[in-house]
């Protein structure tokens, strides 16, 4: 089974990038451009995986996290937030507001990857052998 990751994110160049390396390791993504998208899209299409950018258009990304979270059909799916603005105590908020890990930007891909495998059940990882084109 192949695990389906949204990626939340207003920078069309970052997710652009993020798409093409997860999808060429085998996963399915898909996306959102905002807050308010992202919410909806997560409720439509219930992803295995959510990477949350957290400085977004119409509704922040702990906002986000929050609303997810508070949502039966949404609440166990895992987010990692991302950010470009780490600041003491990031990490402490995006965890408190529902994230199960955080990130920082410029993304170091392999330290995400590695992320992202430790969220996703075993049966929905990609295998090792998998292309790294990366």
């Amino acid at each position: 089974m192949t695990a389906k990751i949204m990626i939340v994110e207003d920078n069309e160049m970052n997710r652009d990038m993020l798409c093409r390396r997860l999808e060429r390791r085998g996963y399915e993504t898909c996306f959102a451009a905002d807050g308010l998208q992202a919410i909806e899209q997560a409720k439509a299409l219930l992803p295995d995986l959510i990477l949350l950018d957290l400085s977004l258009p119409e509704v922040d990304g702990w906002e986000v996290a929050r609303r997810l979270k508070a949502e039966s059909c949404t609440a166990r799916i895992p987010i990692i937030a991302l950010t470009a603005h780490a600041m003491a105590g990031d990490r402490d908020e995006a965890i408190a507001a529902g994230c199960n890990d955080y990130d920082t930007k410029p993304i170091e891909f392999q330290r995400l990857l590695s992320k992202i495998e430790g969220q996703l059940p075993s049966s929905e990882r990609i295998s090792p052998a998998a292309p790294s084109a990366d």
